[in-house]
């Protein structure tokens, strides 16, 4: 199952990500998405786990909990949606 994870601290890594549901379960793989241009986090994530019902867990047991000084937003991910894209700059 995919999870969303939200309003993550600027500085959280992917392996503090990981290690925070890893306590729930096995992560198969966790992501703190970054901004292209910047190189700074966007505040959000992405975890796999294999494991519904452990993720199931990870979201009761972490949604409102502090990461880094936060307190994150889990829920499972919604399937990414096809948007048009807007021109290309070169």
């Amino acid at each position: 199952m995919r999870l969303y994870v939200g309003n993550l601290a600027f500085a959280t890594t992917n392996d503090e990500l990981k290690a925070a549901f890893e306590a729930f379960g096995a992560v198969d793989s966790a992501t703190v998405i970054m901004d292209r241009e910047t190189g700074r986090s966007k505040g959000f994530g992405f975890v796999d786990m294999s494991n519904d019902e452990e993720a199931k867990a990870a979201i009761a047991g972490l949604d409102g909990q502090p990461i880094g000084g936060r307190n994150v937003r889990v829920n499972e991910a919604r399937p990414k949606e096809d948007r048009p894209r807007g021109p290309r700059r070169f």
